[in-house]
C-alpha cells in the first residue's frame, strides 16, 4: 500500500445542512497563516473528522466513508504528489466493480445501466497513473456516485485537472470529495436505489513556502456549465454546507484562518 496504514480516528458531530450556495464570495487580504516547514505524510492531512460508525474503508491511494443508505461515498480523501502524475497506469482493461472485503450493501454495475447517469470517480483515476492497482481501486463502486454525463466529462474533469496542477505546482495537494444531498430531487437508480447526488464537493488544501492555503468547490449535478471561479468557497463555508469538519489535523491555533481564507491569486483563477 502507498501510505495508509493506519489512521487516527477523530469524532465529530455532524449536523445536517441544505444544501444552498453562497450567494457571493467575498475575497479574503488576510496574511497568509503560516504552517510547519515540514508536512508530515503520515498526518494523514486529508482525513476528515469522523465517527466510529462510519464505515472508513481504506485502499492504496485513498480512504473513504461509505454510506450503505445511499450506496455511495459520503466522502473521498487522498494525497496527491507531483512525482505521482508521472506514472504509465491507465484505464484499459479496467472495470467498475464492487468493492471486495466489505459485506454491506453496495451499488452494482448495473444499478447504473440505462440510468442516465454516467459512474464518476470520486477520486479521479488520472490520479493515480503511478500505480495500476491504485487506479485499478478507483474503480470500486464505493468510489462512485451517479453524475451528470455533461458535468462528468466538462467541467467537473476541468477541476480535477486543475486539482493535478495544483499537484504539480505545490508539489502535494490534500484532497476531499464527495456528494451533496439535499432535496434528492433526482432520486434514486437501479435495484438497489442509488441515490443521486444533487451537487458534488471538492476542499482542496496545500502547503507551500511554509504556510497552509485551502479552497473549496461545489458544482451541481447537472448539464449547465459551472465555472471555477463562480462554484468557489471557503472550506468553512463548506463545512457548513455539508456538516463535515475538514482537515482537523491542521493545528488548532490556525485551522479556522486558513479554512476561512479564500484568495483567488493564490489559485490562478480568474472571473471569466
Amino acid at each position: 500500500m502507498k501510505r495508509y496504514f493506519f489512521f487516527i480516528a477523530a469524532l465529530v458531530a455532524c449536523s445536517a445542512c441544505n444544501f444552498s450556495v453562497p450567494s457571493g464570495v467575498v475575497q479574503t487580504t488576510m496574511d497568509d497563516i503560516g504552517a510547519s516547514e515540514s508536512v508530515s505524510v503520515e498526518s494523514l492531512m486529508e482525513l476528515p473528522a469522523h465517527s466510529k460508525n462510519e464505515d472508513i474503508l481504506t485502499y492504496d491511494g485513498y480512504i473513504c466513508s461509505y454510506n450503505p443508505s445511499t450506496k455511495t461515498p459520503k466522502w473521498v480523501a487522498y494525497e496527491l504528489l507531483s512525482e505521482e502524475l508521472q506514472g504509465d497506469a491507465t484505464r484499459e482493461g479496467k472495470l467498475f466493480s464492487m468493492a471486495p472485503n466489505y459485506h454491506k450493501t453496495q451499488a452494482k454495475r448495473e444499478d447504473y445501466q440505462g440510468s442516465g447517469w454516467t459512474r464518476g470517480h470520486m477520486a479521479p483515476a488520472s490520479d493515480f497513473r503511478y500505480s495500476d492497482d491504485a487506479m485499478a481501486e478507483t474503480f470500486y463502486l464505493v468510489n462512485i456516485c451517479p453524475q451528470n454525463e455533461f458535468l462528468n466529462a466538462n467541467d467537473w474533469e476541468y477541476l480535477e485537472r486543475q486539482v493535478r496542477k495544483w499537484a504539480r505546482d505545490f508539489g502535494r495537494v490534500w484532497v476531499v470529495t464527495g456528494p451533496i444531498y439535499d432535496r434528492h430531487r433526482y432520486g434514486t437508480i437501479g435495484e438497489r436505489n442509488v441515490a443521486v447526488p444533487d451537487a458534488f464537493f471538492k476542499a482542496v488544501l496545500v502547503a507551500s513556502e511554509g504556510k497552509y492555503r485551502s479552497i473549496a468547490f461545489t458544482m451541481r449535478n447537472d448539464d449547465s456549465r459551472q465555472y471555477l471561479y463562480d462554484c468557489m468557497l471557503s472550506v468553512n463555508d463548506l463545512e457548513e454546507l455539508t456538516g463535515i469538519d475538514f482537515f482537523p489535523n491542521l493545528d488548532d491555533a490556525y485551522e479556522d484562518k486558513v479554512e476561512a481564507q479564500l484568495r483567488y491569486s493564490d489559485w490562478g483563477i480568474r472571473k471569466r
